[in-house]
């Protein structure tokens, strides 16, 4: 007789695979349609990250979906990476001359400015919302940075094309105030919890210790890492037209880089930003080969963060105090940032509307909610009224400042026309072009001009002698009745300016 096979299934075997399909069928059926609304969100007027958002809303407890979800530590985790993948495409598309540009400015507002918003902020959460001096300085340490998230995808796909002054402070800004909020929420966080045992001057001692740790090993291993990379991306031949691969690589060194510097106590969004910015400088063909993908990862992150983050909140618990928390987010848009910003930037010579533009561009995103899930893991008394007061306030950013980013750079004049269209071109620059080396003099002497002082000046040199902070495209100078501006630059140096003649006036009737 032939030997019987064994049966390899028993026929009453039960494995019950639910706890994975279904799960997964959720998740990724709600990503799926948060992605397809933030697809057309656009056309609709309103941010992708607010149709990502409220999508996690409408899925969870209060909302038609009633998934309930409060895993704070999957969030966290998962809000961390997004941000790294986030803020690594960011650097990676950050020019090292724009770069130099915003760096003084964004330096100012991602250290002075953060605490300054913090501070104003507090003071509103103390008498709207009745915290705690100490409860309320870490809200205003929460909600007090620029997210970028928000700015870099924003501005991205809004379509506005600002000047290179104001649109390189806002993108270092954001990417680079992280590392300060991190550390004034966990520096309060600290000494909340030291509040009454006994350890108030230990908390107080490590505090410039932390601050010093947190920023000399984002620099050091930010840009360390970046330069090693880039040396050993331009030795690997394998890699030409390999996009994808490029993106993945990059993409694991930003994780391995953040991780390894909040490993040995530094800032590890600085790092990944710094190491994307390295990389842009040092490796640029290979690195615009991957922008392609990585942008399809970041788009992912996005949409990934901003649902988790809308299912964690539960708008119930909102209701009993939903007007204090407008009201704080209505001090830190209108009083809080408006103002550290015109502290900031002042003294830089910025004008008075790009410091308006500035301000309002302040959005909030991600990174305030992640940050409101620290008091959690401290277990700190307070914590859940701070995450949904954090949450109001980031939802008031998205709705109110996320929507009008173009319309309020117009109104601002903070706008550099598209080369090709000429009426806009005309009207910003005006209808003669000159080299940038023509003396004021001879401008003056053929156009009919009063001339300045320092009129044998060359137009360039001029010009920044009146502005006293170096040129972008898009600056102008008043010159008698006439307006010279900056028309044209090539690699920090201005190439062509621009002059508009006043209209004839209208004869007499």
């Amino acid at each position: 007789m032939p030997p019987q096979v064994p049966r390899i299934i028993a026929p009453n075997m039960n494995l019950n695979l639910d706890f994975l399909s279904l799960p997964l069928l959720g998740a990724s059926a709600l990503i799926f349609v948060s992605v397809l609304v933030g697809v057309f969100s656009k056309r609709w007027g309103f941010s992708f990250l607010l149709a990502f958002l409220i999508t996690g809303i409408l899925a969870g407890t209060d909302g038609p979906g009633g998934l309930a979800f409060d895993d704070y530590r999957l969030s966290f985790w998962v809000g961390n990476i997004a941000l790294v993948i986030i803020l690594l495409d960011g650097g990676l598309r950050t020019d090292y001359p724009r770069f130099r540009t915003g760096l003084k400015p964004a330096l100012v507002l991602a250290s002075l400015g953060v605490v300054l918003t913090a501070g104003f902020t507090a003071v509103a959460a103390v008498y709207l919302l009745e915290l705690s001096w100490i409860s309320a300085l870490l809200l205003g340490a929460i909600v007090g940075s620029t997210d970028a998230a928000a700015v870099f995808s924003l501005l991205k796909t809004s379509g506005v094309q600002l000047n290179e002054r104001v649109a390189t402070t806002l993108e270092i800004e954001s990417g680079m105030n992280d590392p300060m909020a991190v550390y004034l929420t966990l520096t309060l966080i600290g000494l909340a919890s030291a509040t009454g045992n006994g350890g108030e001057a230990l908390a107080w001692r490590v505090i410039a210790w932390s601050l010093l740790q947190q920023f000399a090993w984002g620099l050091l291993l930010g840009i360390g890492i970046g330069r090693v990379l880039a040396f050993s991306l331009h030795r690997i031949e394998q890699l030409e037209d390999s996009g994808a691969v490029i993106a993945l690589l990059l993409a694991m060194a930003g994780l391995i880089t953040f991780a390894l510097t909040t490993w040995v106590g530094g800032s590890g969004f600085l790092a990944v930003y710094l190491l994307g910015i390295v990389l842009n400088r040092r490796a640029p063909r290979i690195v615009q080969s991957a922008l392609s993908a990585l942008d399809g990862y970041a788009w992912l992150s996005q949409a990934l963060m901003f649902v988790l983050l809308g299912l964690l909140v539960t708008p119930s618990e909102i209701e009993g105090f939903v007007w204090p928390a407008l009201g704080v987010a209505a001090v830190l848009m209108f009083v809080a940032r408006p103002l550290a910003v015109s502290l900031c930037l002042a003294p830089l010579r910025f004008t008075r509307r790009e410091i308006a533009y500035v301000s309002w561009v302040g959005l909030r995103g991600a990174v305030p909610i992640v940050l409101a899930i620290f008091p959690f893991m401290a277990n700190l008394p307070e914590a859940r009224m701070i995450f949904n007061v954090a949450f109001v306030v980031v939802l008031a950013s998205l709705l109110l400042q996320g929507t009008t980013i173009g319309w309020f750079a117009q109104r601002m004049g903070v706008l550099v026309p598209d080369q090709d269209d000429l009426p806009a071109v005309r009207a910003t620059f005006g209808d003669f072009t000159l080299q940038a080396n023509t003396k004021v003099a001879d401008i003056c002497d053929f156009y009919g001009l009063q001339p300045p002082e320092d009129a044998e000046l060359p137009a360039d040199a001029w010009l920044t002698t009146i502005i006293r902070r170096p040129l972008v495209v898009g600056d102008h100078v008043p010159l008698d009745c006439a307006e010279l501006s900056v028309r044209k630059m090539s690699d920090g140096v201005v190439m062509v300016v621009g002059l508009k003649l006043p209209l004839p006036s209208e004869p007499p009737d």
